[in-house]
């Protein structure tokens, strides 16, 4: 396996990628930190030098819906540190709202965000890999793009449905380059963004999401169900399942 010491992650400030930041500074990885919060992308870069004094840790403020953005700070990164080894598409957002109820605004948001600007991420570092001839891209979707869901996850699912088919049709544009491609489906892991789910046996700690996110993006599988329990087994009821009952899964 080839060892990936530079990693960029997108959404860095909190979450999954704070906590899958600090997984790849444990284990001695240089970072690229971006997110649209800087005050707590700066206290996590201080915290994770000074308990790894032998890894790199530099930051950009993003907005990655700022596309031209995008391109710029993936550069500079690169340049940063001398070349990019990963990167990780993690920057997401959840805040749809059930269709006809007038909030298009929020929907629209969640796909632009979800979809548009991770392909927009994608095509950062792809660019990037195919003049290094190599690097690893890991995307976060979800466990949700498998199908239509009802409530506030319709276009939340619609989106991570998008950016999955689009990372399957990147791996085999890029089949042959040298460039590993992985698609990650994270189930319910307790974030700020899942939070408003309440407690359900399903929910993964923040903790023990991030670790296993890293530990399958360092597999460099082509998709994985994160945690795989339960969430590989539930593939098979998500697919199965009459609609009318999908509102227990949302």
């Amino acid at each position: 396996m080839v060892l990936r010491k530079n990693i960029l992650v997108t959404g860095a400030s909190s979450g999954l990628g704070e906590g899958m930041a600090r997984q790849f500074a444990a284990r001695g990885r240089n970072l690229a930190l971006c997110a649209r919060r800087t005050e707590r992308l700066d206290e996590l870069a201080a915290e994770l030098r000074t308990a790894y004094p032998g890894i790199r840790v530099v930051t950009r403020a993003l907005d990655v819906n700022d596309h031209d953005r995008v391109v710029t700070v993936f550069d500079e990164f690169r340049a940063e540190l001398g070349g990019l080894d990963r990167v990780v598409v993690n920057a997401g957002i959840g805040k749809g709202q059930p269709v006809g109820k007038g909030r298009f605004d929020a929907n629209r948001q969640t796909m632009e965000t979800n979809f548009v600007a991770a392909a927009a991420q994608i095509e950062a570092a792809a660019a990037i890999f195919r003049e290094q001839r190599g690097g690893h891209l890991a995307v976060v979707s979800s466990f949700s793009a498998l199908r239509g869901l009802p409530k506030n996850v319709t276009a939340y699912a619609a989106s991570k449905a998008g950016i999955s088919s689009f990372v399957d049709g990147t791996r085999l544009e890029l089949r042959g380059s040298g460039i590993t491609v992985t698609e990650l489906r994270p189930g319910y892991v307790r974030t700020e963004m899942t939070g408003r789910a309440g407690n359900t046996l399903l929910m993964t700690s923040a903790e023990k999401g991030a670790h296993a996110l890293v530990k399958t993006i360092e597999a460099e599988p082509k998709r994985a169900y994160v945690p795989a329990w339960p969430w590989v087994p539930l593939t098979v009821v998500m697919r199965l399942i009459p609609g009318r009952f999908l509102r227990m899964f949302v």
